[in-house]
């Protein structure tokens, strides 16, 4: 069996920098056509000349004659300034404002403390230049359980934020919850939409532990209980425009990953497509898969969608054990494991 599709974009993606941006961006770039690159470098990535800078970082980093496209971000602090968001819109660079919750994942701890007390002038500034705001949405709360700070951060944060502010387009990132899906759904077309990552419809909480503590599954927001994953299969297969492709893939050094305290983060590009073809296949939702990677994601961000195409075949492959860059190496997501769907350029 073969599909054809318009070449889909990664509307949440990590790329790193130096060693680790050269080794990953192509795996993003041969499958998709753009990404949304997220700002959480050390130090983060607050400006707009800061992310023009990063964009010309990538695309030295890309294979000869890509046509990869990053879609860059700010990240948001309490001192962003508003004249911030006129100079990012100016730029036609800059395509969203990452929301990090201070402390709530990796390289957040410049993340906002106080978004209504702090950011209000600069969230009206992005209604007027109609720029998206992109939400990790998860309070940091020592008293919250991790698994419920994604339903909490709705109820405290995201309901009072799209109340404030009806005419912000909202971004909830890497969706994982029942309650998440009904809230974007509760929304106004258009104005808000969510990601949803491979992981996250594949995986569940036990996942990260069967056979002893799988530090390459751990990632945040955190994976849940099975009926939450089967609430995101069926989002994402129904056909909604509401909810498209992000794959949140965040490389980090095995290193990281297999130590007393390891990173958050799954590094999936190699292997995303592959993954979000066989979830809609066992859903009988294989004529949905194109709206879901390709369409829905440009549509909400008012960007053309991609005119090329790429071709998923019904092969097994293997995922390779590790990607090895200067000064270490990588575990992808299925390490090792066969898959069923084979992507490539038409």
């Amino acid at each position: 069996m073969e599909l054809s599709i318009t070449r889909p974009d990664d509307w949440h993606l990590h790329l790193r920098d130096g060693d680790v941006l050269k080794t990953v961006v192509s795996h993003s770039a041969h499958h998709f056509g753009r990404a949304i690159v997220m700002p959480n470098l050390k130090p983060p990535i607050t400006t707009t000349a800061a992310a023009v800078a990063y964009r010309e970082a990538i695309l030295k980093s890309l294979p000869a004659n890509s046509d990869f496209s990053p879609l860059m971000t700010l990240y948001l602090t309490d001192t962003t300034s508003p004249l911030e968001i006129k100079l990012a819109r100016e730029s036609q660079v800059v395509f969203g404002v990452k929301l990090y919750p201070a402390g709530a994942t990796t390289n957040s701890q410049d993340g906002v403390t106080d978004l209504f007390g702090k950011c209000l002038p600069v969230l009206q500034e992005m209604v007027e230049h109609n720029m998206p705001l992109l939400v990790h949405g998860e309070v940091t709360n020592p008293e919250v359980d991790i698994f419920d700070r994604e339903k909490v951060f709705i109820e405290m944060v995201l309901s009072p934020l799209v109340q404030k502010f009806p005419r912000l387009k909202v971004v909830m990132e890497h969706v994982t919850t029942m309650d998440a899906v009904k809230f974007v759904e509760s929304c106004t077309e258009g104005n808000v939409a969510a990601t949803v990552t491979p992981q996250h419809l594949v995986l569940n909480r036990n996942s990260l532990f069967q056979g002893g503590l799988q530090p390459h599954n751990y990632c945040l927001p955190v994976l849940k209980r099975e009926i939450h994953r089967q609430a995101l299969v069926s989002a994402v297969t129904s056909g909604s425009k509401r909810f498209f492709l992000g794959t949140d893939s965040a490389p980090h050094d095995r290193r990281k990953k297999e130590c007393s305290c390891g990173c958050a983060g799954i590094y999936n590009a190699p292997v995303a497509l592959s993954a979000y073809a066989k979830v809609f296949e066992q859903a009988n939702a294989l004529d949905k898969l194109e709206a879901f990677t390709s369409f829905n994601g440009p549509d909400f961000y008012g960007l053309p969608r991609n005119n090329s195409k790429i071709k998923l075949s019904k092969t097994p492959w293997k995922v390779p054990e590790s990607f090895s860059y200067a000064s270490g190496d990588i575990v992808p997501m299925f390490a090792g494991e066969m898959l069923d769907w084979l992507p490539s350029p038409l």
